[in-house]
């Protein structure tokens, strides 16, 4: 998967780099990056043009990336340009990449980048994590990345940095699981269960799914809600495409917000949560049907041949959903609400319910639903690219790692 071309306005920095003659000139290298990211194959020149340098400065910046692997010479531009032709340059399909990884209830991945965007080495582990320690599940986890590291080495890649996508909160340390219900872990720290390997971050499964909704989704605005579920529910709020995080990084929890105060109990210690009627086991017990590897695609099939139990328990889910956002979207205001994860494949049946809700309940107008072309990749891929992102906002950061 290639990045589109709206990412050319990138996010900020998760870190500022500061207002030295060092820190312009790393800001620059990042600019140059991004363009070429975004636009190219560029020339020197072009690339002077869309970022306001002269072409000597960006012919200094340039050689400093190509000498560090992170851009590549592909040879003169096509005819037809008036002057010299120059060379083009392209970001570096070897070098740096980004390792995402996934946590999930019943399944572990992981998957290798590259800054072109693409996807170049994947793995997948099915089966149930629910209740598992997190030790023999990291383990687990360790060999898919090792697995997936020296199959991208093969490929002339090498890891800028791992992240992890879990479902449950994650401290703003970025290494402790603070809870994962639906996982039964507590205060999990994956930093001293996968030591000495490439830098470390991990966040909520739910953040990573908007991340990758605003990075590579098709026309997403900047300010919108992002809601994705598997076993449970989570939602990311994006402002001006930044990351609504809260205090504690907590920020999102839409599945556990309760829809019926005397509803059945949640893990969470709650009840009548959203997870309990929205969520995909929560789905399945209401249509009568038994578990199985792939849950959205049970359901799906079942409601696009009609199966009245299964319409029926994803139109009262729909119902659930659209009461829970209604208090975000009254809150937040948000441009738009994005469906990622498996409300994405089950958005023929859930959308007609959810979107009654929202009509009915929001002060203001009703807020439009979009469903993300991502769907359960989501996670995986935003917690890839977010290392990506880090190579192309401090270039000189890897540079000086390598």
């Amino acid at each position: 998967m290639t990045a589109p071309p709206h990412e050319a306005r990138p996010p900020r920095a998760g870190r500022s780099l500061p207002d030295t003659q060092q820190g312009m000139r790393r800001r620059n290298l990042a600019r140059v990056m991004h363009a070429v990211r975004a636009q190219g194959p560029l020339s020197r020149a072009a690339i002077a043009s869309r970022i306001g340098l002269t072409r000597a400065a960006v012919s200094t910046l340039v050689d400093e990336l190509t000498r560090w692997g992170l851009l590549e010479e592909l040879g003169p531009e096509r005819p037809g340009r008036v002057g010299r032709p120059g060379s083009a340059l392209a970001v570096s399909g070897s070098g740096p990449a980004g390792i995402g990884a996934e946590v999930g209830v019943d399944h572990l991945a992981v998957c290798a980048v590259d800054l072109r965007g693409g996807v170049r080495v994947r793995a997948v582990r099915h089966g149930t994590n629910r209740g598992r320690a997190p030790e023999p599940v990291i383990e687990e986890l360790r060999g898919l990345v090792q697995r997936v590291v020296a199959e991208a080495e093969r490929e002339d890649l090498w890891p800028a940095g791992l992240a992890v996508a879990v479902p449950g909160l994650v401290d703003r340390d970025g290494h402790t699981v603070v809870r994962a219900p639906n996982l039964d872990w507590h205060h999990a720290d994956l930093g001293a269960l996968l030591p000495g390997g490439p830098p470390l971050t991990v966040d909520n499964e739910a953040n990573f799914g908007a991340l990758a909704e605003l990075w590579l989704g098709t026309g997403t605005p900047r300010d919108f809600l992002h809601v994705s579920a598997e076993i449970g529910i989570g939602a990311a709020v994006v402002v001006d495409g930044q990351l609504l995080r809260g205090t504690r990084g907590f920020a999102g929890e839409l599945g556990h917000v309760p829809v019926r105060p005397d509803g059945p109990p949640c893990p969470c210690g709650g009840r009548g949560c959203l997870e309990q009627y929205a969520g995909e086991e929560a789905v399945l017990r209401a249509a009568g049907l038994e578990p199985g590897e792939d849950l959205v695609g049970l359901l799906a099939e079942r409601a696009a041949a009609g199966d009245t139990a299964v319409r029926r328990a994803l139109r009262d889910a729909g119902t659930a959903l659209g009461i829970a956002l209604t208090g975000a979207v009254n809150l937040l205001d948000p441009e738009t609400v994005v469906l990622g994860g498996a409300l994405a494949g089950l958005s023929p049946w859930l959308l007609p319910s959810l979107s009654v809700e929202l009509a009915g309940r929001t002060a203001g107008p009703a807020c439009p639903v979009s469903v993300s072309g991502l769907g359960p990749e989501g996670p995986l891929l935003g917690a890839a690219h977010s290392v990506v992102r880090a190579v192309l906002d401090d270039p000189a950061a890897v540079a000086e790692r390598s």
